[in-house]
């Protein structure tokens, strides 16, 4: 489960992170500790292993600073279910709107999912060699050996001349021998433009809906609609599609027949229960602004909101389509802004339960210099192999990236600071006009520099225009 995580260290881990994220080094280093730690908790041996709980972190900084990044990262170096909701999407139970316990829901769901992925990774072989056979079945049928022999009229199906004059053999022979024969012509992909008939399974029919208020629970609906599947039967559909498009369709298909979705489900809940990570953003929409005495109506459900909340962080029994799950051991990160509230104006139950705090730094021009420079996914990279799609060389020179920092930092000093979001903004109103012409008037093996002067010419209008209206995110 853990074990191919186990010998990242907390500073290896940031060294990973560091791969994506400029900055933010003490938010990094906690949730680092976060992730070691819960490898240390699966290899103590003791009854001490229960008792063990994660430590919350409660991440505050303005958008746009890295803090969805960060716990999104985290998941993928420690593979492990993520799911990111909106605090403020939830609603107090009894009015319309999500449960919190939806949130252990996606997360479930996403275990099954990352499971589901590795076995059918495990069983991909298998899953080719009897796609190969439904292939060569709609292209040659097997025939049964009838004990009947034939004069072998090989030349009509690409057998040599030799095997032409050849002894005369019975039909079952000759078919094998030329599903052999077909059989290398498409491991060798000579065939896969070829169109064949294949038969797909659907699933049987839409969901189900309830009409009026209904006393039935969002897992009792889901358990429901998967009992109403079962019960109806699989409808086959008949489609013509070209040997490389069946391919894919079927791998999928024969994948999920060798897969034991029992053994999934378990391995999928305990993947839950002891790596998942759940990112419950904009916590501070759900504090009490003005501090808690008194409170008007919308205070009362905000409040409402987090005494649902609590059960879960705290460690509850969340009911899912895949068995019952226990919240104790799920690493919670939360995050927000804090403009107006602050995490004292949450309730002292929700605030304890978030033990670690870390305050993000805004994010200076320097850092926007390197944003543009250093991470893996860096916004200019990504344009640059846009451009590259079109078989057009994009390059920034380093003057005109230091001046596209400098620009989104003035912005977001002057308007609203969104953060690192800003650099979209900025350096898609910069690319715009090219990617436009490409490849009308640019045409492909042309090669685009962008200069300092080049960024001046074109954002000038950008600086000026105090309103920004149309360009604000």
């Amino acid at each position: 489960m853990l074990e191919e995580n186990k010998y990242l260290t907390p500073r290896q881990i940031v060294e990973e992170l560091d791969k994506y994220i400029i900055g933010q080094q003490d938010a990094k280093k906690n949730v680092a500790i976060a992730l070691r730690n819960r490898w240390r908790r699966m290899s103590v041996k003791s009854e001490m292993q229960k008792e063990i709980i994660p430590n919350n972190i409660l991440m505050i900084g303005a958008t746009g600073v890295g803090k969805t990044e960060i716990a999104r990262r985290l998941a993928k170096i420690a593979d492990a279910p993520f799911t990111k909701v909106e605090a403020s999407k939830f609603t107090e139970v009894g009015y319309v709107g999500r449960d919190v316990e939806s949130m252990v829901r996606d997360l479930v769901e996403q275990a099954v999912n990352l499971v589901k992925s590795r076995k059918k990774e495990e069983v991909k072989e298998k899953a080719s060699e009897a796609v190969e056979e439904i292939i060569l079945d709609a292209l040659i049928p097997p025939v049964k050996g009838t004990g009947t022999t034939s004069k072998a009229p090989q030349a009509s199906l690409g057998f040599g001349k030799e095997e032409e004059s050849s002894l005369t053999m019975s039909d079952a022979e000759l078919n094998m021998r030329t599903r052999e024969r077909f059989r290398e012509k498409i491991r060798k992909g000579e065939l896969d433009d070829r169109k064949i008939e294949i038969s797909i399974k659907q699933s049987s029919g839409p969901g189900i809906g309830m009409v009026g208020g209904g006393m039935m629970d969002e897992v009792s609906m889901m358990n429901l609609q998967e009992m109403i599947n079962g019960m109806l039967p699989k409808k086959s559909k008949k489609r013509k599609v070209t040997i490389a498009e069946a391919r894919k369709i079927l791998i999928e298909e024969e994948a999920s027949k060798l897969i034991d979705m029992d053994e999934v489900k378990e391995e999928a809940i305990q993947k839950a229960e002891n790596t998942g990570i759940i990112f419950v953003d904009e916590i501070d929409k759900i504090a009490s602004g003005g501090g808690r005495q008194g409170g008007n109506g919308a205070d009362v459900s905000r409040e409402g909101v987090q005494r649902d909340l609590l059960p879960i962080v705290e460690g509850s029994a969340v009911n899912t389509k895949y068995g019952i799950v226990h919240t104790d051991h799920i690493l919670f990160i939360a995050a927000g802004a804090f403009h107006v509230a602050k995490p004292s104006d949450l309730i002292p139950e929700l605030q304890g339960r978030f033990p670690i705090r870390v305050e993000l730094n805004d994010l200076t021009k320097e850092d926007f210099a390197q944003i543009l420079r250093e991470p893996k996914n860096a916004l200019t990279k990504q344009y640059e192999a846009l451009f590259t799609a079109e078989g057009v060389e994009l390059t920034f020179q380093d003057e005109a990236l230091d001046e596209i920092a400098d620009i989104a930092f003035q912005i977001n000093s002057e308007i609203e600071n969104i953060g690192a979001r800003r650099l979209h903004t900025v350096v898609s109103h910069l690319l715009n006009e090219y990617l436009f012409d490409v490849p009308d008037k640019i045409a492909p093996n042309a090669k685009i520099s962008i200069t300092k002067d080049m960024v001046k010419e074109r954002l000038a209008g950008l600086v000026k225009n105090k309103d920004l209206s149309q360009y604000i995110l």
